[in-house]
């Protein structure tokens, strides 16, 4: 499943108790086994989002490049990053925490998540051995007082220790930066930028032409790069950004097939549903029913 996630809709799409809807935090707790399957594929929160890999290995695509998660990493990311979910072994058990944009605005340590390219280029972090214990226990009190009944202060207690948190993870890159100095390179500009395009325009624009010129590149110039940095050529992206529209709006909304079709600019819903179906393997009306 693909889906733009964001902490109001989190909650009817991955089915979760409203009772414990809270303003700006949201907490998964998942594992792949049989009987529990994990959601894979892509999604995209509107916020900063933190997956904390308990046990298992998980392989995924995070701002179009690969990486492999092992026990005890934390996966950062920032708002509207893609995470593509390629792998998991069988024991893998994860916790997500989402932060809502508001939630960021408050903590100026957050902020910083939000705007630096270390992070972007670096999604993936391990704690010093000796805190990853300290760091279990708070991610578990954190879930606890997640799911405790309702109090005057619960909110403000959680996010304390998510502030906590986060403290440890930006540590955890601090000593980062002093083994290794990161400078943004072309290649990441680039990425960012037609990440950025795609994000905007993939809904109506499907043209390499359209794409290249936004990038002063040519069409050639920028197949070529994107198929050898990420795997994916430009149309690829294009219709992986747009399927990742129209899953959403399949999943999060009551409109019908033609308004959806419409509204990503198809010519008739047909085109649409043969595009879908090509893409994903699925007709839109089995992707929503299922």
């Amino acid at each position: 499943m693909a889906l733009f996630l964001t902490p109001d809709n989190i909650y009817k799409l991955y089915n979760i108790d409203p009772s414990k809807k809270m303003e700006g935090i949201v907490i998964l707790h998942q594992q792949n086994h049989p009987g529990k399957e994990y959601t894979a594929h892509t999604r995209i929160f509107d916020g900063l989002l933190l997956g904390f890999m308990i046990q298992g290995t998980m392989k995924a695509q995070i701002h179009f490049l690969e990486y492999e998660l092992n026990a005890d990493d934390i996966a950062v990311l920032q708002p509207q990053l893609m995470i593509d979910t390629k792998s998991l072994s069988e024991d893998a058990e994860i916790v997500t925490i989402g932060l809502s944009l508001d939630f960021i605005a408050s903590f100026p340590i957050l902020r910083e998540f939000v705007i630096n390219d270390k992070v972007r280029w670096q999604p993936v972090v391990k704690l010093q051995p000796e805190e990853i214990g300290l760091q279990k226990e708070l991610v578990t009190l954190i879930q606890n007082f997640y799911h405790k009944n309702p109090s005057p202060r619960k909110t403000e207690m959680l996010r304390y220790l998510v502030i906590a948190l986060m403290c440890m993870i930006s540590e955890a890159y601090s000593e980062l930066k002093d083994q290794d100095s990161f400078t943004k390179s072309r290649t990441h500009e680039i990425i960012d930028n037609f990440y950025l395009l795609i994000s905007k325009y993939a809904p109506q624009q499907r043209s390499v032409k359209f794409y290249a010129e936004k990038l002063h590149l040519t069409p050639q110039y920028l197949s070529t790069f994107l198929k050898q940095k990420t795997g994916k050529s430009v149309l690829q992206w294009v219709d992986h950004a747009m399927i990742l529209h129209a899953k959403t709006l399949l999943k999060s909304t009551h409109l019908s097939i033609k308004q959806i079709s419409h509204e990503l600019n198809f010519e008739d819903s047909s085109v649409f549903c043969r595009s879908f179906k090509r893409i994903t393997g699925v007709s839109p009306k089995a992707f929503r029913n299922g």
